[in-house]
Formats: structure tokens, sequence, C-alpha cells
């Protein structure tokens, strides 16, 4: 079986279970090549696509996850995590301008309350 074959191999619950498993595992790069197979399937599905960014940001990969990032608050501008994913993935890239709306909407999203 070729290394593609493996990633590729089993029912989309498998493969996402496979992902977290090399997620957790530190394995970013594995569950990149995992995630974007299941993303391309089923690009609807929020975590996965959420997941896919984490393991971009993780590998240094921060205009990838970036994407990732916008697609999901494009389609769902209230989901807290994207956004303060967004934040620190623009401030990692020296934006803070940028980043700045992201992080301080996330916070109230979460009920921080402002210093």
């Amino acid at each position: 079986m070729s290394d593609e074959t493996y990633y590729e191999f089993g029912t989309a619950a498998d493969r996402w279970d496979r992902a977290q498993l090399f997620f957790e595992a530190k394995e970013y790069l594995t569950a990149v090549r995992i995630l974007r197979g299941l993303v391309t399937e089923h690009p609807e599905l929020t975590a996965q696509r959420l997941l896919l960014a984490r393991a971009y940001y993780h590998s240094a990969q921060l205009g990838r996850a970036e994407e990732e990032l916008r697609v999901i608050l494009e389609r769902d501008p209230v989901e807290h995590y994207a956004r303060l994913m967004l934040g620190r993935t623009l401030e990692r890239q020296g934006r803070g301008d940028e980043a700045a709306p992201h992080l301080r909407l996330a916070a109230a999203m979460a009920g921080e309350l402002p210093e």
C-alpha cells in the first residue's frame, strides 16, 4: 500500500479519527494530508476544516491556516474558535492591526470583559 493509499484508506469517519490521532500526537503534516481529503469531500463540515486550519497553524503554514479560517467565518461569523484562531494567525504573521478586531470579537463572544 502506498503512502497516499494509507491516508485515503477507510471511511470518512475512520480518516477523521486517524487525523485527530495524528494531530494529538503533534504529527501536524500527516494530519494535514488526511484532513485535506476530508475537507475536499465534505467542504461544509466545520470541525474538519477547523482542525485542518489548526494543523496548518501548528506546522507554520499560516497563509493556508488563514484561508481555511476565513472560509469558516464567511459561513459562520460567530464561530468563536475560528475567530480566535484567525486573530492568532494574523498576529503570528506580524499583522497585529488586522488581528486586533478578531481577537476583541473572540473575547467578547467568550464573555471576557476588556481590562
